[in-house]
């Protein structure tokens, strides 16, 4: 299994990183990345509502597929010339995905409206239609900023190291976990889990954020420095525990509705929110560290 794991992340590394490299050559517009955007969240959605069509949740599918991706895709709103709104300053469309997040609330809850017929089952549906479109929608919609957070030429330096950063972390929780892993940190929640691994993700993490930014900077332009090694790792450190609290809470909706993975996207791996929940629920932080630590010598 862990060959089969090595052998796919091997294939599908180079590719998002090629399709980044293309998409940071067609402008600050990133028309690849709003097609890999709108598919993720497609995808994201259809497999929120599968895992959690049970007991008296029935999501509508449709719905909330079309709230996911426009929230998520809400900060190309006016970048292609076909939407009437306009993009707030300093590339900063941190607004516009709040505000089709709020218009997807309000959607939804209209929809409740219409479909009630009888107590019992309207809060429920409700509840697990907010949690798709919040949990897909709006976490992919707020890590779309990172494209623009430390300005346009500098996007994908920044998506790069949140991938990295937090996949640096599954790493060194895997191997530490397995080496030295004896107490279990959630048993009930995530068996495999250890206190050994938690510490491996935070090392794993911490190690992959000095190593990127020690040399990345300089493939993207040779004349930028690279941060104080101290940001870089306390950057990891921070991203990695929070990545470790991402991969727990997706374990929380899997377990909750008794089952396994999230989806069979790809053999090993599982589904796609299996793929991509340490990188959603750690984007806002990135956000947050990316304005907090001067890791962006080049401003």
């Amino acid at each position: 299994m862990l060959r089969w794991r090595l052998a796919i992340s091997a294939l599908l590394i180079p590719l998002f990183f090629g399709l980044f490299w293309l998409d940071a050559r067609l402008g600050p517009s990133a028309p690849i990345l709003f097609a890999l955007v709108v598919v993720l969240a497609f995808r994201g959605a259809n497999e929120l509502v599968d895992l959690l069509w049970t007991r008296s949740f029935t999501p509508n599918r449709v719905l909330v597929c079309i709230c996911s991706v426009l929230v998520a895709s809400a900060s190309w709103f006016g970048r292609f010339g076909f939407m009437p709104i306009h993009i707030p300053g300093e590339g900063n469309s941190l607004a516009q995905v709040m505000l089709a997040y709020s218009l997807s609330v309000l959607a939804l809850f209209a929809l409740a409206a219409y479909r009630y017929r009888e107590p019992g089952r309207s809060m429920e549906t409700l509840g697990a239609e907010l949690l798709i479109v919040s949990y897909v929608g709006a976490l992919l919609g707020v890590a779309t900023q990172l494209r623009w957070v430390a300005g346009d030429s500098a996007g994908y330096l920044v998506i790069g190291s949140l991938v990295v950063v937090t996949k640096g972390g599954d790493v060194g929780a895997y191997f530490l976990g397995r080496m030295f892993g004896k107490r279990k940190m959630t048993p009930l929640l995530s068996p495999g889990k250890t206190w050994a691994g938690g510490g491996g993700a935070l090392v794993g993490s911490a190690l992959s954020s000095v190593l990127w930014f020690a040399f990345a900077p300089q493939f993207f332009d040779r004349a930028w420095a690279s941060p104080e090694w101290y940001w870089a790792a306390i950057y990891g450190m921070i991203l990695g525990a929070v990545g470790l609290v991402g991969d727990l809470c997706e374990s929380l909706i899997k377990r909750d509705v008794g089952k396994k993975d999230s989806a069979v996207l790809i053999p090993g791996f599982g589904g796609l929110l299996d793929i991509l929940d340490s990188v959603l629920y750690s984007s806002p932080v990135a956000y947050v560290l990316w304005k907090a630590l001067p890791l962006a010598t080049w401003l």
